[in-house]
């Protein structure tokens, strides 16, 4: 059941910017699908969210935390980190050899919009789930 209207939920969680804040991310974001009863994001929702922190890892060389948003309300899930880069993120061309690069091209094919803003202190990469709960 998705909250409507007023009864919009949300979560704000600081995390280091290490390897084991993927699998600490992953856990905390099915914990509060399972509490808010929209356990059918999380598949979709932990797949999207490893790559966004991946990306964090890889890309920012700042030691600050990340900051994952977390808000489920009528349209759907909506799941951003925020980390102290100002570069912006983009989908690459890659010739499918490398091992690497195909992160933010699986965000662009599962998720129903994503995208990235300024933010204070750096930028907010984020993306959005529609979809209606399985039956």
């Amino acid at each position: 059941m998705t909250p409507s209207g007023p009864a919009a939920l949300t979560a704000t969680i600081d995390l280091p910017p290490e390897h084991r804040s993927v699998p600490a991310a992953r856990r905390v974001l099915s914990e509060l699908l399972a509490g808010w009863a929209a356990e059918h994001y999380r598949d979709d929702a932990n797949l999207l969210l490893s790559e966004l922190v991946t990306n964090v890892m890889r890309h920012v060389p700042s030691r600050d935390n990340m900051v994952l948003e977390i808000h489920l309300s009528a349209p759907g899930l909506r799941v951003a980190v925020v980390d102290t880069s100002t570069t912006t993120p983009t989908l690459e061309r890659s010739s499918g050899r490398s091992a690497g690069g195909h992160g933010l091209k699986l965000v662009a094919a599962i998720a129903d919009r994503w995208g990235s803003e300024a933010h204070a202190s750096g930028k907010r990469v984020w993306f959005e789930l529609h979809r209606a709960a399985a039956t």
